[in-house]
């Protein structure tokens, strides 16, 4: 959601939630680790498949200047990580940020298990400033930092269709912060401190961690709180301010469906949010189509990656994915979304409601092993220059190295096999 401590470091709602987000400014690149949901049929919540993904994505603005929005990542999900044992290694490696956790089954009772985390690396708490569409690049810096994490993850249903997961976590994040190249020279930082954080949340269902989903359902609802160990005055002029504690509250329904005949790809997803005590590292940040920038992602097609901060808001966006031909791998994506956003004190901007508008073309190879996505977007209310409207094309990639190595070695296996939550999705749905 936002580019703040709070939707950029590794808050994730089940085990199997990893997150890993680059950004391009000027001549730096700025990796972290993203969350993305992975909850599937299981015991408890700990994804039991194996899964070998690189995903790779660019979002470029067609007006305005705007940081280079862009993410690569290798993510690994490796159950039975000694062999016949009860641990799960889960791993995200971006070439500045590693982010990993280790899952461990049944720890505390049958439908209970624990994930005990560890991440860092560089630019992972950087901040860009984004005013009424100007990239102020004399108020962005760079954040470095590193972060452990405990987590207990329970099934409330065990045998239910549907899964009921719990999340506590408890994390403790240091964060460095420095100039960049064109930060103000009078531009104060925050101070370099620690960030404990927590959070608490119930999901009902899931979406696995693929760009283009064939089954998913979810309800959810969360809190999370972050503690500033030194708070305080920032900025030019000490004009901004770092509270002393921010916390948020928020939840999402999502349903993504596609017909057994025609193979139609409809998505849809709600999600509304509100917060005490927001500032500028914790808001929520909306805008932009990558779907991984976040753990949940806020898309605007046209506008910049996370343009927009808020305190509270509502963000209904769709997706219908089109099949151009009888083997259904070339497919016509539309897309839209639109949010009623209560902006950030001194980020403001006229008028409360954006959207945005897009639509592309979707390649998917025959064994669907790899995914390739060119589209273009419209922001209708973006401002750019004191003007309405604003255009970004985005490039998405996604490479399944497992079912690539498993094509490999075993040319008859079944590569449309459905598993985990899609199973569950076409029970639900038959």
């Amino acid at each position: 959601m936002g580019h703040g401590e709070i939707w950029k470091l590794r808050a994730g709602a089940s085990f199997a939630e990893t997150r890993a987000y680059m950004l391009v400014r000027g001549r730096l690149l700025l990796m972290t680790a993203l969350v993305f949901s992975s909850v599937l049929e299981t015991s408890a919540q700990i994804d039991p498949f194996k899964r070998e993904l690189i995903q790779v994505g660019y979002n470029q603005p067609l007006e305005g200047r705007s940081p280079i929005a862009a993410y690569a990542f290798y993510y690994l999900n490796k159950p039975d990580y000694f062999s016949h044992s009860n641990l799960t290694l889960r791993l995200a490696v971006a070439p500045v940020y590693l982010d990993s956790e280790l899952g461990i089954s049944r720890v505390l009772g049958r439908n209970t298990d624990v994930g005990i985390g560890l991440a860092g690396g560089g630019f992972v708490d950087s901040y860009n400033e984004i005013d009424q569409g100007d990239y102020e690049r004399s108020e962005s810096f760079l954040g470095n930092g590193g972060e452990i994490s405990a987590s207990v993850y329970h099934l409330f249903n065990p045998g239910s269709r549907i899964p009921l997961n719990g999340v506590l976590r408890g994390a403790l994040h240091y964060s460095a912060f420095d100039d960049e190249d064109k930060t103000a020279s009078n531009f104060e930082l925050p101070a370099d401190q620690f960030f404990p954080r927590v959070r608490a949340g119930l999901r009902w269902g899931g979406r696995e961690p693929v760009m283009m989903p064939a089954l998913a359902m979810e309800l959810s609802a969360w809190y999370e709180g972050v503690f500033r160990t030194q708070p305080g005055a920032y900025g030019i002029n000490n004009s901004f301010e770092l509270e002393p504690s921010s916390h948020l509250f928020w939840a999402r329904g999502l349903l993504t469906y596609t017909t057994p005949e025609w193979k139609h790809n409809l998505g849809v997803s709600l999600t509304m949010g509100t917060s005490i005590n927001a500032d500028r590292l914790s808001a929520y940040r909306l805008g932009g189509t990558l779907p991984f920038s976040a753990e949940f992602s806020l898309p605007l097609p046209g506008y910049y990656l996370e343009e927009l901060s808020a305190r509270s808001f509502v963000s209904l966006s769709g997706a219908y994915n089109l099949p151009l031909t009888s083997r259904q791998n070339w497919l016509l994506n539309f897309t839209a979304a639109t949010a009623v956003v209560d902006y950030l004190p001194g980020l403001s901007q006229p008028g409360n409601w954006n959207t945005g508008v897009g639509g592309g073309l979707i390649y998917r190879s025959p064994t669907d092993t790899w995914q390739v996505a060119v589209g273009y977007g419209y922001g209708i209310n973006a401002i750019r220059d004191g003007h309405r409207g604003a255009q970004s094309i985005t490039i998405l990639v996604q490479f399944d190295l497992d079912k690539t190595r498993r094509r490999f070695f075993d040319p008859g296996s079944s590569m449309g096999q459905s598993r985990g939550l899609q199973e569950i999705m076409r029970t639900i749905f038959r």
